[in-house]
Formats: C-alpha cells, sequence, structure tokens
C-alpha cells in the first residue's frame, strides 16, 4: 500500500468521525418529545426494524457482494455474499441459543412483561445499540480507507453514511428514553455508538491495514448484514408489537425502509 500523508489521515479520521457523530442527530427527535410514550416506542422500534432490514438487505448484502466479485468474479461472488449473510444469521441465531434469552409472549397483559417491561425495553435497546455500533465499525473502516486513498470517493459514502445514522440514532434513542426517561442518556447512547466508527476506522488503520482485501470486507458486511436482520425480526418487531395500540408497527417498518430508500436515491443525485 502507497504510503499515506499525515494531512490525508486526519482528513480522513475527521470524514469518518463526522459521519458517525450523524448518528446523535436521530436523538433529536426523541429529545423534543415531552414524555416518553408506548404508542412512540412502538413506532420507533418499528422503524429501526424497517431501516435495519432495508439498509441490510439492499446495501450492506450488497457491499458484500460487490467486494467478493471484485475479488472471484460475479458467480462466486453472489455466491460467497450469500453464504456470508447467512454466516451472519446463524452465529447471532448460535448466541441466542448459548446466552439464556426468554422469549415472553406478546400480549400486554403479560405479568411478567407488567412487571419487567422497563428492563425488557432496556434490554430491546442495548441489543439495538450493540447491532448497530457493530454495524458502524466497518462503516467507519470502509469511509476511512476510501477517503484516505481517494477523498472524492470517500467524502460522498460519509454523507450517505450520515444520513444512514440518522434512523439509527432514533433506533438507539427511543427505547433508551423510554426505559430511563432520560433524554441526556437517550443522546449519549447514540453518540456512544456513533463513535464506533472513527474507533473502528483506527483499528483497521492500526492492526488490520496490512491484510485489508476485497474477501475480508465481503465477509464483514455479510456476516453483519445477517446480524442485522435477525436481530431486527427477532427483536425489535415483537418489542414494537408489544406497545402497539393501532397500526403503529405497520407505519413504522415502513417509513423506516422509506427513510434508508429515500437516503439511498438522494444520494445517487
Amino acid at each position: 500500500m502507497l504510503e499515506i500523508s499525515t494531512h490525508n489521515f486526519w482528513i480522513a479520521l475527521a470524514v469518518t468521525t463526522a459521519a458517525g457523530l450523524a448518528t446523535g442527530l436521530g436523538s433529536l427527535l426523541v429529545l423534543f418529545s415531552k414524555q416518553p410514550n408506548a404508542r412512540l416506542l412502538s413506532f420507533g422500534l418499528a422503524f429501526a426494524a424497517g431501516a435495519m432490514v432495508y439498509v441490510s438487505l439492499t446495501e450492506i448484502l450488497d457491499k458484500s457482494i460487490l467486494a467478493f466479485t471484485n475479488a472471484y468474479g460475479p458467480q462466486l461472488g453472489f455466491t460467497w455474499g450469500t453464504l456470508s449473510f447467512l454466516g451472519g444469521v446463524l452465529f447471532i441465531v448460535t448466541i441466542d441459543r448459548l446466552v439464556p434469552n426468554p422469549h415472553e409472549r406478546l400480549e400486554v397483559d403479560d405479568p411478567y412483561f407488567r412487571e419487567h417491561n422497563t428492563s425488557y425495553i432496556k434490554r430491546v435497546g442495548l441489543l439495538t445499540a450493540v447491532a448497530i455500533t457493530a454495524h458502524n465499525f466497518p462503516e467507519g473502516l470502509a469511509t476511512f480507507f476510501a477517503t484516505l486513498e481517494n477523498p472524492g470517493v470517500g467524502m460522498p459514502l460519509a454523507f450517505a453514511i450520515a444520513i444512514h445514522n440518522i434512523p439509527e440514532g432514533i433506533a438507539i434513542a427511543v427505547p433508551v428514553y423510554f426505559a430511563t426517561n432520560n433524554k441526556l442518556y437517550a443522546f449519549l447512547a447514540c453518540l456512544l455508538s456513533g463513535l464506533a466508527e472513527p474507533i473502528g476506522a483506527l483499528i483497521g488503520y492500526a492492526v488490520l491495514r496490512p491484510f485489508l482485501s476485497e474477501p475480508v470486507f465481503g465477509v464483514v458486511f455479510g456476516l453483519i448484514a445477517g446480524v442485522m436482520v435477525f436481530l431486527a425480526l427477532d427483536e425489535l418487531l415483537p418489542a414494537a408489537k408489544r406497545y402497539a395500540k393501532g397500526h403503529e408497527t405497520v407505519y413504522g417498518l415502513v417509513s423506516g425502509m422509506a427513510a434508508l430508500a429515500i437516503s439511498l436515491v438522494l444520494f445517487k443525485w
């Protein structure tokens, strides 16, 4: 790999950090809410699920397939991208089996639910934050190296990721705010998740740079796509259904998909 100037290094790090911190913008919608309410929570969780499923299947999985295609050609590229996606699903299913994770009934009159709804939402919020933070690591890595080698490519990529991070901020902030009733905690949770992007970039630069290759990116993006889709369907949607009093779950799901879809369309222009 070519030698990188210190100037380019700081530009790439600044661009990556700015994209990551856009996660905090999503929490502003939560901060303007007077108090947490169940219908907002239902919509927010479903919105998060829609955003995560859409971006995973149309953007992240596509990056995995493209990376493998660049290395092995279109036939093997599609095959290895698909296998990586399924590997991500298998990975999170295995974790779900090994770690005690009781899935309660969805009825809101469930006594366990009434007693432990706050702790349950804290857990859902934590899982969302972990999934999105894990997603942010390779995003930061990709943004950083793209900007490092060609700012003309890296900066538009960072802008697209920043747009994507806004609904991700909503996904984290809503359950955290509902569980803690603390707007500052919700905002800080979003910022901490966003910091995963520059941290991932620095780890990649310090440790992974000599070993980075198209297949490595393909595996990482494929695994993350699989993990995010499973968590959205297994955790976010059931939790959203618990708090729905009408069509909040469907509206949130479609709105989350639409927000990501529109952001991708706008980026193409």
